[in-house]
């Protein structure tokens, strides 16, 4: 036996599709944690008797959670290696996640939610560190793309998934079958993906913190930051907004229409594959522009269309603007930040999740000081605010634009 899965891991040192399938598929599972309570929100309001905005907690907490571990554990797989970081992680899910469906109360459910994206939060850097070590360079921007591509199909996929489930199943049913996927990662994941190696001691947490900070500071790296912001809070609460939204008039719709309104924004995930190829011919600038026009335009036809197809499609656009916009803003952060790549990506990873956070308060108290089409307006308004500011980013290196 031992000889067989020594033979199977062997082989999969140089299977560098099924290596790519895996991180996807686990990239895909894990983050869509993030998202699994954003059409639950009204579900756990009623079952624990609170108002949604306290029951929005069940996402702010786990995408806090999220956030703070990018920052503890980016550097921890340098000295611990970047499969045993991620085993870890999937290993604590598969115990943790089930446990979420056996919750009595609101604050034990958001509690395990906490500890549910310190978690989760292991993947995300061990994965893209692991694609830069393992994979040869002329496989690698693609890996990494690809990776990219199920941690934002995950925004659309765990929406989904969790609306299906819960509506036939019932709510905890969520968190049971997750965890199962969570078993089959583990599987997949610690049978199939070739061990890297561990720096040890040579890695400096520390160092790896305050070279966080200090990259924070840097002017053209702090517009980046504050552009990096707005891009999945805007998601996340356009999201959280659009549930109630299509409840009311003129649209009215049922719980299985607004499922189909949400799917067909995977549509807009198809260009993020292609942002490396996108920025090569046009440059990332223009790309990082494009991407901010069509979040802002998409989000503004979202918010004042009466027309459901147009609504629809419309939202595809502000979906395909944020899914070129994550990628190519990674790069330019990337291509400033010179030898402290790693730390600048990293805090990159925690604003962006800090605005997920962020995303269903803001949506909700808009909601009910406003209206809906208030804080989709006030989404799309951070978008066009963005794209003023990218105007001060400065590009350097290849990739530099005019």
């Amino acid at each position: 036996m031992t000889e067989f899965v020594g033979k199977v891991r062997l082989s999969s040192d140089k299977n560098y599709p099924l290596m790519t399938a895996i991180l996807v598929w686990c990239a895909l599972v894990v983050v869509s944690s993030l998202y699994i309570t954003l059409p639950m929100a009204s579900v756990f309001a009623d079952t624990f008797k609170v108002t949604p905005e306290i029951a929005a907690w069940t996402s702010s907490a786990f995408s806090f959670a999220y956030a703070v571990g990018f920052l503890l554990f980016g550097p921890l797989s340098d000295r611990y290696g970047r499969k045993q970081l991620m085993l870890s992680g999937l290993v604590a899910l598969l115990f943790i996640t089930p446990l979420l469906g056996l919750m009595t109360s609101l604050s034990g459910l958001i509690a395990l939610r906490v500890v549910q994206g310190l978690a989760a939060a292991t993947f995300g850097p061990s994965a893209l560190a692991y694609v830069v070590e393992m994979f040869p360079l002329e496989k690698r921007v693609a890996t990494v793309g690809f990776v990219s591509t199920g941690f934002l199909m995950a925004g659309i996929a765990g929406q989904l998934f969790s609306s299906l489930v819960s509506q036939n199943l019932g709510w905890p049913s969520v968190f049971y079958i997750l965890g199962a996927l969570y078993f089959l990662s583990t599987i997949l994941l610690s049978n199939f993906l070739p061990k890297g190696e561990a720096r040890g001691t040579e890695a400096n947490v520390l160092a790896s913190f305050k070279q966080m900070v200090a990259v924070l500071f840097r002017k053209p790296l702090f517009f980046c930051y504050v552009i990096t912001g707005t891009l999945l809070l805007s998601f996340v609460g356009m999201y959280t907004t659009l549930g109630n939204y299509l409840t009311q008039a003129p649209f009215a719709l049922t719980a299985n229409q607004i499922l189909t309104v949400r799917a067909a924004g995977i549509l807009g995930m198809i260009l993020s594959p292609f942002a490396g190829q996108l920025v090569a011919r046009y440059g990332l600038k223009p790309v990082l522009q494009a991407g901010l026009i069509l979040g802002a335009v998409g989000l503004t036809a979202v918010g004042i269309s009466s027309s459901l197809p147009v609504l629809v499609g419309m939202s595809v656009v502000f979906v395909a603007g944020i899914s070129i916009t994550v990628p190519t803003l990674i790069s330019l952060i990337g291509n400033l930040a010179g030898e402290a790549r790693g730390a600048a990506v990293t805090l990159y990873t925690f604003i962006l999740f800090i605005g997920a956070t962020l995303g269903p308060i803001i949506a909700l108290n808009l909601q009910k000081t406003g209206s809906c089409v208030l804080a989709l307006g006030t989404f799309a308004l951070l978008l066009a605010a963005a794209f003023g500011l990218s105007y001060f980013v400065k590009t350097q290196g290849p990739n530099e634009t005019k």
